[in-house]
């Protein structure tokens, strides 16, 4: 696979386009995002997260404190993947019921066909 299609696929993964949306806003521990995004497993969003900061767009912060205390916040690269994602979000949320009003003619077609 190119790299660029890899990286599009982390990017755009189900969880990864949630996580990246999430740290636009602030940096946030590994329970806030959990919490924040709901329905994704321990195992997926470390999977998730490892392979954003692999990638350059997510940082990790790790305090050698008890108990520890890590953060995850967005690289400037990061930042300007999530800002490119957010806005896609945003287009899906403005043209939803577009999408909805081609499904239906769609599905009309096929049924009548």
């Amino acid at each position: 696979m190119c790299p660029h299609r890899l990286i599009l696929e982390h990017v755009t993964s189900r969880w990864g386009v949630l996580v990246l949306i999430l740290l636009l806003d602030r940096p946030h521990r590994f329970g806030e995002l959990r919490r924040a995004i709901g329905r994704v497993s321990e195992k997926m969003l470390t999977q998730t997260l490892q392979t954003l900061e692999r990638d350059g767009l997510v940082h990790r912060d790790a305090r050698p404190v008890i108990p520890p205390r890590v953060d995850y916040s967005l690289t400037g690269l990061g930042r300007e993947a999530a800002e490119q994602v957010r806005e896609l979000a945003r287009w899906t949320e403005r043209r939803t019921p577009d999408v909805l009003a081609a499904r239906q003619t769609y599905d009309a077609a096929r049924a009548a066909s």
